[in-house]
């Protein structure tokens, strides 16, 4: 774990979060996406999620790994996590400091939003973390 996180270094994670940001803050203060997050069923919503671990692993796959990935499946793997995680922490501080994260009244909206900002989100973040490569 110590070798995974020492590919992921403080760097990293500041390209993810200022990534996310880019993408989440015009999407969280659209209406849209808060009425969307009330009417989108489910299935939709994991299907969401999978998309934007799908791209991001496709990013990441090209663009930092350059195809290099047989060798470090793990750190790969993990990197995509980390990666969705930090993208969804953003996003929701992003919407709570918006009002918009009802966490304690409704957190079934509140994580449906997140999922939501998070797609377009998670693609700045990868973009973003994959400008310099390793």
């Amino acid at each position: 774990m110590k070798k995974i996180l020492r590919k992921l270094d403080l760097e990293d994670l500041i390209q993810i979060v200022i990534g996310s940001t880019l993408l989440s803050v015009p999407v969280a203060f659209t209406e849209e996406s808060w009425n969307l997050s009330k009417t989108l069923p489910n299935a939709n919503l994991l299907l969401i999620s999978f998309l934007s671990l799908f791209f991001i692993a496709i990013y990441s796959y090209q663009g930092i790994y350059e195809g290099s990935v047989p060798r470090r499946k793990t750190v790969f793997i993990i990197r995509i996590l980390i990666n969705y995680i930090i993208t969804c922490i953003v996003v929701a501080i992003v919407l709570l400091s918006l009002n918009r994260l009802p966490l304690l009244s409704d957190t079934l909206l509140a994580i449906k939003r997140i999922i939501i900002v998070a797609f377009p989100a998670s693609m700045g973040a990868v973009v973003v973390d994959g400008l310099d490569k390793e």
